[in-house]
């Protein structure tokens, strides 16, 4: 029987493949021991226990770029982590450790790499991540999702193949008219479907509420399905109620994203690594409002690589009140724009990464 750690998350976007990886081993390996380490506080403490596996939470947080001085607490969890990882991994002797990014991964991994266990990364983004390029020197295979990568990590060490997005998203059969009737909204209408992440967008939500009534002006062709996150509920709320405008449905959180896809002629979104695979595997048209808050700013290298490729539309956090409400409303009545948006992100998506990644896993653990 192998055993494997799976160590990240933080947001939706880590959490996701992470789980994809973890399926795809248990389908292969029905009798396989999984083991996930992940960050206290954060939604994978919540997620993957709903998803059917056990996770280990370590104290670890990100360090603060803006208030140096709080970093003394930060280090302070950052050493306890790496002594509960090493515990972790004496106790459940893995075969291999799995990275997938975020605060968690670089304790486990570390930890895992001193004490002989092979480690594979998963990058998710066009501009490595901080953690992972730490990692990179000492991992067995770093599984990226573009091209261009080794100026992070050794290139006879990387291996193309796409990030791993949720199975039930491929399997939907629906049409649009039923998927929109699933949620909630007119099954004939042009539909515009707004995620800010699985946490929520403030200034994507902020642009919306304060161009709510330009929306409610083209109720007649057009609605919005509208996805706040929890922390921005109140705001959003009274935004849309102040308004009294009847074509934008508002919710915290999609639980049926599958359904909501199929809704959607047109898609804007943070340009995150996870809602871009899934945009590229259903081909779908978007717009993608990069959010500036991120380490290295790489969801603008993520969105550019896109955008460069006539794939989707960008635009910037910082033009978006003045731009992204005209731009949606433009854009899901124009037939043509659609088309070429959605042929050519279709061609850039990666097919059955989970099934690839687990394919260099099993290389490793078999050696």
């Amino acid at each position: 029987m192998k055993s494997f750690i799976i160590s990240g998350g933080g947001t939706g976007g880590h959490i996701f493949p992470a789980l994809s990886i973890a399926g795809e081993i248990r389908r292969r390996m029905p009798d396989a021991r999984i083991l996930f380490v992940g960050a206290e506080g954060r939604m994978e403490m919540e997620r993957v226990p709903a998803a059917g596996y056990e996770i280990k939470g370590l104290p670890v947080m990100g360090f603060d770029r803006q208030h140096l001085l709080r970093n003394v607490k930060v280090v302070y969890h950052l050493l306890k982590s790496m002594s509960m990882a090493r515990n972790i991994i004496k106790d459940f002797k893995p075969d291999i450790a799995i990275g997938v990014g975020g605060y968690a991964s670089g304790p486990t991994l570390k930890a895992a790499q001193k004490m002989g266990i092979p480690t594979l990364l998963q990058e998710q983004n066009s501009y490595a991540g901080v953690t992972n390029k730490q990692l990179g020197a000492d991992a067995r295979c770093i599984c990226v999702a573009y091209e261009g990568m080794e100026r992070f990590f050794p290139a006879d060490r990387i291996v193309l193949t796409g990030n791993p997005i949720r199975q039930n998203l491929l399997e939907c059969t629906a049409s649009k008219q039923e998927a929109r009737r699933a949620m909630g909204v007119n099954p004939d209408k042009r539909t515009i479907l707004i995620i800010g992440g699985s946490l929520g967008a403030l200034s994507v939500n902020r642009v919306i509420g304060a161009g709510l009534k330009r929306i409610g002006d083209a109720a007649d062709q057009v609605q919005v399905i509208w996805q706040t996150g929890k922390t921005n509920r109140g705001t959003s709320e009274e935004d849309l109620a102040v308004s009294g405008v009847t074509n934008v449905l508002r919710t915290d959180f999609i639980s049926n994203m599958d359904m909501a896809y199929r809704a959607a002629d047109l898609v804007v979104s943070r340009a995150g690594a996870s809602s871009i695979s899934e945009i590229q595997a259903l081909g779908l048209p978007a717009i993608l409002v990069p959010s500036p808050n991120v380490a290295e700013d790489h969801q603008t290298k993520n969105a550019q690589a896109l955008a460069s490729r006539n794939a989707a539309i960008m635009v910037r956090d910082a033009d978006a009140p003045n731009e992204l409400v005209d731009c949606m409303l433009r854009t899901v009545t124009n037939d043509g724009v659609l088309k070429t948006l959605a042929d050519n992100v279709a061609q850039m998506a990666l097919r059955d990464s989970a099934a690839h990644i687990v394919d260099e896993v099993f290389k490793i653990v078999n050696e």
